[in-house]
């Protein structure tokens, strides 16, 4: 079992093409799971065009139909697989399977990527893939305790070919860069952000200003109608 912390993501599909190949090229069967419907669908499609329409199937369509070397699905689809086969007693009928974006065990629906672990059994091999974990080693002897195999960690390279960059979008419809070339703040936001802070400050002074004039009036009111009352 592997568990690759990805660092580039240009890493992933030349490692995951590897696993695939040898897989089907050998006559065994591949899972490949997704947090998301729209993903599984995009690498569903992405499948086809590199290892054939015959040899790809996706849940719950497909794979109903005619069984496919490799099954692309949502990891709860997969989890649900694995809860299937414990009641039934059968066997879970695949060789690899690649949890795609694995950090999603942090998210609130991490317990199923944690299900999906605990419950794969160890002959089947597991390829987890994730850019954004930090703690791969303690991640690792995670995985090597509740599974009882070893596991591996796999880098990627250290430069990726798209480089990331952030950018605000402003009402006005113009891009700026987050950082300046210096690395910190682009001194155009930073002046858009104080701006925005000196707005509210005002706002709430006005408000404040309001609630005064409006408290005098009320209590001018109340005296007229007093001395009214008395005469």
């Amino acid at each position: 079992m592997c568990w690759s912390p990805l660092q580039r993501v240009a890493a992933r599909p030349g490692l995951r093409a590897r696993r695939f190949a040898g897989c089907l090229n050998n006559g065994q069967r591949a899972w490949y799971t997704t947090p998301l419907k729209a993903l599984t669908n995009s690498k569903y499609r992405e499948f086809i065009d590199e290892f054939g329409a015959e040899r790809v199937g996706i849940l719950p369509v497909t794979e109903r139909k005619t069984p496919m070397p490799l099954v692309v699905g949502t990891t709860e689809i997969y989890r649900n697989q694995l809860f299937d086969s414990l009641r039934g007693g059968h066997a879970v009928n695949s060789d690899l399977v690649v949890l795609d974006e694995a950090h999603y065990l942090a998210d609130e629906r991490g317990h199923v990527w944690e299900e999906a672990i605990i419950l794969t059994p160890p002959r089947i091999r597991l390829l987890l893939l994730s850019a954004t974990i930090g703690n791969t080693h303690d991640f690792a002897s995670w995985l090597e305790e509740v599974r009882g195999v070893r596991c591996g960690v796999i880098t990627g390279p250290p430069k990726r070919p798209v480089p990331l960059r952030s950018a605000v979008l402003l009402p006005d419809k113009r891009l700026l860069s987050l950082l300046g070339d210096d690395g910190k703040l682009n001194p155009e936001i930073a002046q858009l952000i104080e701006r925005a802070k000196e707005g509210r400050e005002e706002r709430s002074n006005w408000r404040w200003r309001g609630a005064i004039s409006h408290r005098f009036t009320l209590m001018k009111r109340i005296r007229i109608l007093e001395r009214a009352l008395v005469v």
